[in-house]
């Protein structure tokens, strides 16, 4: 087994990192080569700004390249709640960000020519409990009648042709779609770097300062200069970003990738071949990749670490619930193992904007793959003095209290949403 991410062993090298000094002026520094910054810095030099992008690892380390591959329209919330904790114009503005940044990967994968393997497959939100199903259909008529009418609600009966775990219903969001995303982070690396923006790998920020109109960012590999700065960082965000540090909570996100199913196992256990996700607040998602592997992710355990010995004690806990839902897969080894960290908002809605002389989108709380190429690109306009299409802009954003960037709280929230559960 491998503890290392599929996405990232089963992609291409990006070769177009800089490999000389970090100098020069720009008009606009990226900070983090995730889908966020790639796709803002794209879309920025597309329209002929000179942009530079400052990684602290490799492109796509963070959680652009260890996530569990879905790109699920809809929100993390049922839609009921977002309208009532968002306002039902603010709630739908960000309904159909999610569904419009699906669109968008799709355009970049056409123009840029990426192979990824995009593929709209709908998602299931498979409820794992009867009660869970009243919940999924109460907010399913809320959805189909205001915001998507492209949503079906399943029974358990319909679910047979689909999964081959006994679930009590679900709700197909049809939009929804997947794909290899090593595959795509590194594509969209390339296109950024023909249009001409410049990528510094192994280029962490350690210092910055403002003055006279102008950013200075330093790194172990010299300093740049810009007008502007995006940080795009989210659970990675350095501590010189205090700001953001302590208004995103970095939780460990664990993942297994089996060994790639036979035919006929993919026909005993994801006929549908679509994204799923559970009900239980504690959940598990799953997919199939593009060679036949079941990926399955979840939690698994409120850490905000993610190392070897870390994931290897998650994969543990994966592969135990993989089957308790496909128990028909016991003897299929488990290829892959590993983990990552995300970028949790204490509302779970994420933010972007501008603060304190820097943009920033970020707190994509589980739901980045879909939504971040979309809001690195509205933040680009935004930089360029573009129409304002932020569907949450000026969205509150306290801090979290008692937190300064290490989750000491996490164990105690496990343990609530374990509760949760157990009674729900």
């Amino acid at each position: 087994m491998k503890f290392k991410s599929y996405w990232h062993d089963t992609a291409p090298t990006f070769q177009g990192a800089v490999q000389g000094p970090v100098e020069g002026h720009y008009d606009v520094a990226v900070i983090g080569a995730g889908f966020t910054g790639l796709a803002a810095a794209r879309h920025l030099a597309k329209a002929g700004a000179k942009v530079a992008v400052l990684e602290a690892e490799r492109i796509g380390w963070g959680a652009s390249g260890r996530n569990g591959g879905h790109l699920n329209n809809g929100l993390a919330h049922s839609f009921l709640s977002a309208k009532a904790a968002l306002g039902v114009e603010r709630a739908v503005a960000l309904y159909k960000a999610f569904d419009d940044s699906i669109d968008t990967i799709e355009a970049i994968v056409a123009e840029e020519g990426i192979d990824c393997d995009f593929r709209r497959a709908g998602k299931l939100k498979l409820a794992s409990k009867p009660q869970h199903f009243d919940a999924i259909a109460r907010n399913f008529e809320a959805v189909h009648a205001e915001v998507d009418p492209d949503t079906a609600l399943l029974t358990a009966a319909d679910l047979k042709g689909e999964i081959g775990s006994p679930f009590h219903g679900a709700m197909l969001s049809k939009k929804s779609a997947m794909m290899h995303m090593g595959r795509y982070v590194v594509g969209l690396a390339d296109a950024a770097a023909r249009h001409g923006a410049i990528t510094f790998e192994k280029a962490a920020v350690t210092e910055h300062r403002q003055g006279n109109g102008r950013h200075s960012l330093t790194t172990p590999r010299g300093t740049v200069t810009a007008d502007h700065v995006l940080v795009a960082t989210g659970a990675y965000t350095p501590p010189i970003f205090g700001y953001f540090r302590r208004r995103i909570v970095s939780v460990g996100s664990f993942i297994i990738a089996t060994r790639p199913l036979t035919d006929a196992e993919i026909a005993a256990t994801m006929p549908g071949n679509r994204t799923c996700v559970t009900s239980m607040n504690i959940g598990n998602y799953f997919r199939l990749a593009p060679d036949k592997r079941l990926i399955f992710g979840g939690r698994a355990r409120f850490s905000a670490t993610s190392d070897q010995n870390s994931d290897a004690k998650s994969g543990e806990i994966l592969r135990a619930n993989l089957l308790q839902i496909f128990p028909q897969l016991s003897g299929v080894e488990i290829d892959y193992c590993w983990g990552g960290l995300v970028d949790m908002t204490k509302d779970r809605y994420p933010r972007a904007g501008y603060v304190n002389g820097v943009w920033y989108a970020m707190g994509y709380s589980g739901h980045g793959a879909q939504l971040s190429t979309h809001l690195g690109m509205i933040m680009a306009d935004a930089i360029l003095g573009k129409a304002d299409r932020n569907p949450i802009k000026g969205l509150d954003w306290p801090a979290v209290p008692g937190h300064f960037g290490k989750p000491w709280f996490l164990p105690l929230v496990g343990l609530y949403y374990k509760t949760l559960d157990r009674f729900q």
